[in-house]
């Protein structure tokens, strides 16, 4: 079964005082980074750190990643750090295609579950490919910094919009979350503009996202979570449905549209992530 992750809060696992109140923070997954965040020579205390962090960032209910290196040397001591931790999952950074995942998902431990960002423009067309690669794959998404550095671009909303659709072609198509949004990351300075951008792209079939602030967590369950006027016109819809059916119709107006299998299955499907 799938994660109901809407929001994932990076932390940088070096940082004491921000691990500390990971978990108060509302946000559905914490990730304590050992990559970007980290310093070069700090990698292997960042390692070290785990033990003690993964335990006390842990939500009530919720989950704890670990965010690994791509070189292969850091990548299995990272794995094998956080497995010993007892992490919930692994954010797979770089990923190079499916026998790149299969390989890193051998490392980890039974249950753990796995998210790929793909950061790379040689990965892109390698798209499909990973988000079927394994079954411990909950999530996928499109590093947009990174990508941006590797295709010789500015990190803007036009410049990432294409792979972004095109990693949440992929992970719907292979049935796992997809992560991310249409946009930059711009909450802190346009935090109006961020939630317009959250909505849209959660519209558009988007399913969780990450952020690197605690104040961009409440935004982002908002958004991406389903809310209580949503909720209760879904039952009011499947309710109308169910009776159509019932009278041998396949089809039935309901707040002034007409509704069948499709609309009503999304209908489900909100209240079953609900």
């Amino acid at each position: 079964m799938l994660p109901s992750w809407r929001s994932l809060l990076y932390v940088p696992v070096l940082e004491g005082r921000f691990v500390a109140k990971a978990a108060q923070r509302g946000a559905d997954a914490v990730i304590l980074d050992c990559e970007d965040s980290i310093a070069p020579a700090r990698k292997a205390e960042a390692r070290a750190a785990l033990a003690a962090a993964v335990p006390q960032a842990r939500p009530p209910g919720g989950d704890v990643l670990v965010r690994i290196n791509r070189p292969l040397d850091l990548a299995v001591a990272d794995i094998a750090a956080a497995v010993a931790a007892g992490a919930d999952g692994l954010v797979l950074t770089k990923v190079m295609g499916a026998d790149h995942l299969r390989l890193l998902a051998e490392l980890a431990a039974p249950g753990m579950r796995l998210v790929a960002l793909v950061e790379e423009a040689a990965a892109l067309p390698h798209l499909h490919a990973i988000a079927a690669a394994h079954p411990a794959l909950a999530a996928l998404g499109i590093g947009g910094e990174d990508l941006a550095t590797d295709l010789g671009a500015e990190a803007t909303a036009d410049a990432l919009d294409l792979p972004k659709r095109l990693g949440l072609l992929a992970a719907r198509a292979a049935g796992i979350l997809p992560l991310g949004f249409l946009g930059t990351v711009a909450a802190l300075s346009d935090p109006e503009g961020h939630r317009a951008t959250l909505r849209r792209s959660r519209a558009l079939g988007f399913a969780c996202a990450t952020c690197v602030h605690p104040a961009q967590v409440a935004m982002i369950n908002e958004e991406y979570g389903p809310r209580a006027e949503e909720l209760e016109r879904a039952r009011r819809m499947v309710a109308a449905f169910e009776a159509a059916l019932a009278e041998g119709r396949g089809a039935a107006a309901f707040d002034g549209q007409m509704i069948d299998r499709p609309i009503v299955e999304r209908a489900r499907a909100l209240l079953a992530r609900a």
